[in-house]
């Protein structure tokens, strides 16, 4: 019965997938005179420079709408768009690795995703992952996002702890990927920020692209895509403060760059300035940065579903140490 139901849920839709991705982005005057290949290998996520003379060579490189040669100088203003293939996919082990299981039935999962655990694997962890984890212990999920990430419907940075929700079967993955789009899925965070906002509550509205330098990077530019988060104070001490940000877009890093971007970086933060020496001798790694909540319309049935992760031991730990003052201004390194 299970099975006659999805057939006629499926009915009209169209199975097709894109294999391909476009990035773009327009040249800046730090990147001016810069050999094309040279600048792509340093922008592309886990790139060489022979990748990026493949991607010219096969046409898959545009230069203000021509196909310049590797050895182009790049100039101010120049429009740049790349054609990334797919990668090649190899088959994913499954492993048994402890995963927290908040909710699970028939059409969808939702996971308490530990800090230190990368969502699915890439060039560098091809083991270890969430996807690993989930291969083991659900044989159905969805196949959208290809043999790398089946089921994913979003995604937690390595180092970010919190809910997760993944897709059992395709039908789940298109109508949780519609609320993404549309705001119908809310996401809450909790961040230990360096510093002390002096409102209560504020909000960021700055657009984000990829940093031009630095693919692993997110960077606030005028002509990135729009991106909103709303920030509230819950708590101040000495050298730092607990926020609660509510996602009204999603873009990739947002809250990381969106509280970088207002003067409080999140504490230990690698790529957007949160290391600080307090944190020296300390076995604590990565941004502190939990989705605590997430709201989201069950994709069968359409009940409003309401889920909530405690913070993880070692970031009660952490936030008690400030709290209690732990850390002093003449701690040394």
């Amino acid at each position: 019965m299970i099975f006659k139901a999805c057939q006629q849920w499926e009915t009209g839709i169209d199975n097709s997938m894109e294999t391909t991705r476009i990035v773009s982005t327009v040249i800046d005057k730090t990147f001016a005179g810069k050999r094309l290949d040279v600048f792509l290998a340093g922008w592309l996520d886990d790139s060489s420079r022979a990748f990026a003379q493949r991607l010219i060579k096969e046409g898959r490189i545009k230069v203000n709408d021509t196909f310049p040669r590797q050895s182009y100088l790049l100039r101010e203003g120049d429009r740049l768009e790349v054609e990334i293939p797919p990668p090649d996919e190899s088959e994913v082990i499954p492993q048994n690795l402890p995963l927290s299981f908040v909710y699970q039935d028939e059409d969808i999962l939702v996971v308490n995703k530990p800090r230190g655990m990368v969502v699915h694997p890439a060039p560098g962890h091809r083991e270890g992952t969430m996807v690993n984890a989930l291969l083991y212990h659900c044989r159905d999920l969805s196949g959208i996002g290809g043999t790398l990430r089946p089921g994913i419907v979003h995604r937690l940075d390595k180092d970010t702890s919190g809910l997760l929700v993944v897709a059992k079967h395709d039908v789940s993955h298109r109508e949780l990927s519609r609320q993404l789009k549309e705001k119908q899925m809310h996401r809450e965070y909790l961040a230990l920020v360096w510093g002390n906002p002096t409102q209560s509550k504020f909000k960021i509205n700055a657009p984000l692209t990829r940093n031009p330098g630095n693919r692993k990077k997110m960077a606030v530019v005028s002509h990135g895509k729009e991106a909103v988060t709303r920030f509230r104070v819950l708590a101040r001490f000495s050298k730092t403060s607990l926020i609660r940000a509510y996602l009204e877009t999603g873009r990739t890093h947002q809250v990381r760059v969106h509280l970088s971007y207002s003067g409080f970086p999140l504490v230990g933060d690698p790529l957007y300035g949160g290391m600080r020496k307090e944190l020296d001798g300390l076995s604590w790694t990565g941004q502190a940065l939990h989705a605590r909540r997430l709201v989201l319309l069950h994709p069968r049935t359409f009940r409003v579903m309401s889920f909530v992760a405690p913070l993880p031991p070692e970031f009660h730990e952490l936030l008690g140490m400030f709290r209690q003052g732990y850390f002093s201004d003449h701690r040394k390194k």
